[in-house]
């Protein structure tokens, strides 16, 4: 089977703790985890000319993901992120706006790019600048597959555009909290995950469906079935990224075409692991996952 490709679009910046700087943004860190699942991966953004923008790059080119259709602008600044944690190891997020990554700009190369990849990865947060929204409604008709990753930031959504982008998407992830919120803006009725799941499948004629439930694991609704993992158990140091991690996990098992259900699992023991170490990005080796799911 041929390799699969993947191209990641977004933002990519720094996550500032109270005591130390991380490099994230969430198409950057599912990136990260896609390359290191063996996926050839792209990642298409803009940096600053500074510093930051230059070790962004190094960083990604590190983890053996393609870089030629980073930007860099001169009039932005790379971007930052201010993440405070809870007692409990919980995120909260302040994003400094304008950044680099709010203005990416079409071009040739990023449209051939996307036309060639097997899958191409966006969420919502980097619809909150007009200039890389515009960029982004131009990609979509040029990809094979699309997978939208929701990650709903306050205030930074209107529903007018995360309608747009669910319609447009074949793959749509959402964690419990914005499966909720979503399906109440557009007038769901119920009050179950499952009942909803299937209710924005019908509104957005969308056939994969992925809901994280955090320490509870998550739901798959792909192609009528349903698959189910109630979580892993892990003594939480940070959150930041682990909902990605889990995306890409699930990503780099669909495209290989393997067992929907065993590909689950796989992802909700990465998420957890990741949940487990600081920062967004930590390396986890295949043998540890395969040792903390199956510790017999």
């Amino acid at each position: 089977m041929k390799q699969p490709t993947a191209v990641c679009f977004g933002e990519i910046l720094y996550d500032v703790f109270p005591d130390r700087e991380k490099i994230g943004g969430a198409p950057l860190n599912v990136a990260s985890r896609l390359s290191g699942l063996g996926i050839e991966t792209e990642m298409i953004s803009t940096v600053g000319d500074d510093e930051k923008g230059e070790k962004l790059i190094s960083h990604l080119e590190s983890k053996n993901i393609k870089t030629e259709n980073i930007a860099k602008d001169a009039e932005h600044v790379t971007g930052v992120v201010n993440v405070t944690l809870s007692a409990s190891g919980s995120a909260t997020y302040e994003i400094a706006h304008p950044a680099a990554w709010d203005k990416i700009e079409i071009s040739e190369g990023i449209k051939n790019s996307v036309q060639n990849a097997d899958a191409f990865i966006f969420g919502s947060l980097i619809c909150r600048d007009k200039v890389s929204q515009q960029t982004l409604f131009e990609l979509l008709p040029e990809a094979k597959y699309r997978i939208f990753d929701i990650n709903l930031r306050p205030p930074y959504y209107e529903k007018e555009v995360l309608v747009k982008l669910m319609e447009q998407a074949d793959f749509i992830k959402f964690n419990d909290d914005e499966l909720f919120e979503i399906a109440e803006m557009i007038g769901s009725p119920y009050n179950s995950i499952e009942q909803n799941l299937q209710y924005l499948s019908e509104r957005t004629n969308t056939q994969t469906i992925c809901v994280t439930k955090g320490r509870h694991g998550a739901v798959l609704l792909k192609d009528g079935a349903r698959y189910y993992n109630s979580g892993f158990k892990v003594k939480v140091k940070d959150t930041v990224g682990a909902g990605d991690s889990f995306l890409a996990s699930l990503i780099a098992g669909l495209l290989k075409e393997e067992d929907p259900q065993s590909t689950l699992d796989f992802a909700c023991a990465v998420g957890a692991l990741v949940a487990g170490e600081e920062g967004a990005n930590p390396e986890i080796s295949k043998d540890k996952i395969q040792k903390f799911m199956f510790p017999w």
